[in-house]
């Protein structure tokens, strides 16, 4: 079945196309983990899906091959050919086990400040490894790449998930990313327009508020999204941020001059236009679930990203039309962009096999995920972006292994057979692990430790909540002259502000990734050990 006339759905059908809902990975009702941000059992999502219309899935986390069994049920539920997406800025692995994991991007443009065109090269492949990786589980539509120019260090949302802190670098990585990408048959994303690197406060909670003047923004947050248009990047996600030079009133994903006027007409931009979700606290708890969605279409956009409620969303914009505050003309325009970005992905679809996918209905596509090159090009990434200092190696003695992150229960890089648990134990350290809501720990005044600190921002985790706890502790050992070895994963800002407290023979390791590749070439580095 090839994809029909747009034209010749009805207006509820037409609506539904531009929905796109959240769903877990996994095959069971019982294995559902975020009911809050929209996952639903397995009739609701049919619903959404066989009847309803939706025209895109939204996957968070779970292991790529139970993805990929999701992914070709969800298809056969469909109607029409289905958007697939997902927030893998960092490759297939980072949401989905047992797929490349690349660094964040902001360890390119750190290899950037000493070979820019090693960066770019890393960064062209990074786009290519990730669409590939994507196409085998049956992903077709990747939210990367970040092209936020992160100048705030306490940026609690986008940090080290941009390329950098400059529009330059940040333009000529994401672009070579968006070409890498290019050469299969993939949607890109340039997100969060019109710049979600200068705040300080959590769109996942809060609305927040951009002061700069329409003379900062043309060089600082636009340019790398008018590079992102040039490069051919296939849609922009807006951001829910308030930027009062641009409009007074209403965020960005709300707003008709931002969205319409700038993007659209001044930017000239013709790809799709997406909301980002929804169900984030800056629009949810401001303007509901029937005027949200409402409002995003107004503005412009032409998907309603993980709305509060599918069915209402639908509901309302239908009601909007029908009652003239949206024209019939604007509803086609936008299925007709949705319409022309699915045929870039499903050049003929019998219900079954997707041409741009040719493997996806079989076992063989696996194979294809975490290929030794793949892999081999994220460790050298992970290296080449390493940050040390201190007297290293160090000679390992007795003590505790202390592990400070957000999460103990729901951590996808750590386990007991991961390096940063297992090599320390090897060589006599005994583990300790510890999160915001852990008590006071006691250390014997004879014990040395090593601390390592896994610290990095993540959607709807509030900001870096343990970096308090971290350098409380730090602090403590210190004090009490016990601190034999640090090693940071993750924000080169907590870096900058723990180095010039340590004493320069203390050895310290920084790595941009958290991953096992990551704690291996870091311990690798602090003790010498192969």
């Amino acid at each position: 079945m090839k994809l029909p006339n747009p034209n010749t759905l009805t207006l509820a059908q037409q609506v539904a196309q531009m929905v796109v809902v959240r769903a877990s990975s996994h095959l069971f009702d019982h294995q559902i983990q975020y009911p809050e941000f929209g996952e639903r059992d397995r009739a609701t999502l049919k619903h959404w899906i066989a009847d309803l219309g939706v025209g895109g899935v939204i996957f968070w986390g779970g292991n790529a091959g139970e993805l990929t069994l999701r992914i070709q049920q969800l298809q056969a539920w469909a109607n029409y050919p289905l958007l697939i997406a997902a927030d893998i800025e960092e490759g297939v692995g980072q949401r989905f086990t047992g797929a490349t994991w690349f660094p964040p991007p902001m360890a390119l443009n750190a290899i950037a400040q000493t070979d820019l065109a090693k960066a770019i090269d890393y960064a062209r492949q990074m786009g290519a490894i990730t669409a590939q990786e994507a196409l085998a589980v049956g992903i077709n539509w990747i939210l990367a790449p970040v092209v936020d120019v992160n100048n705030n260090p306490a940026n609690p949302v986008i940090n080290i998930r941009a390329f950098g802190e400059t529009p330059d670098i940040v333009s000529q990585l994401a672009t070579a990313y968006i070409r890498g990408a290019a050469d299969h048959p993939v949607l890109t994303c340039a997100k969060h327009f019109p710049g979600h690197g200068d705040t300080g406060v959590d769109s996942h909670w809060a609305l927040p508020t951009i002061p700069h003047d329409r003379a900062r923004l043309n060089s600082i947050e636009l340019p790398p999204f008018k590079a992102a248009i040039q490069a051919g990047v296939d849609s922009v996600m807006s951001a829910h941020l308030l930027i009062p030079a641009l409009d007074a009133e209403l965020p960005a994903t709300l707003s008709p001059k931002i969205l319409t006027e700038e993007l659209r007409q001044n930017l000239g931009f013709e790809g799709l236009i997406s909301t980002d979700a929804l169900v984030m606290g800056a629009i949810a708890d401001r303007y509901g679930a029937d005027e949200a969605p409402v409002m995003s279409v107004t503005a412009g956009s032409d998907i309603i990203l993980m709305p509060v409620d599918p069915e209402i969303a639908i509901r309302a914009v239908c009601n909007a039309v029908e009652s003239g505050r949206i024209s019939a003309e604007r509803i086609r325009a936008s299925v007709g962009r949705i319409w022309r970005a699915k045929q870039k992905l499903f050049q003929d679809w019998d219900g079954v096999t997707l041409t741009q996918s040719p493997v996806n209905s079989q076992p063989a596509a696996l194979t294809t995920l975490a290929a030794p090159t793949s892999m081999a090009i994220a460790k050298n990434a992970l290296q080449d972006s390493l940050i040390m200092q201190g007297n290293l190696p160090l000679k390992p003695s007795s003590g505790k292994n202390i592990v400070v992150l957000e999460e103990i229960l729901d951590s996808t890089f750590l386990s007991r057979s991961t390096p940063a648990v297992t090599i320390p134990t090897k060589l006599g350290y005994q583990l300790q692990l510890i999160n915001r809501h852990s008590p006071a720990i006691k250390i014997a005044p004879d014990e040395s430790v090593i601390l390592q600190l896994f610290i990095r921002t993540s959607p709807f985790s509030g900001g870096l909540g343990i970096t308090s706890v971290a350098k409380q502790l730090f602090q403590q050992l210190i004090a009490s002259q016990q601190l034999q070895g640090l090693i940071i994963y993750g924000s080169p800002y907590l870096m900058a502000d723990f180095a010039p407290h340590l004493p320069p023979e203390i050895p310290c390791v920084f790595c941009y990734g958290q991953m096992a590749a990551a704690q291996s070439i870091a311990l690798t580095k602090l003790f010498g050990y192969e």
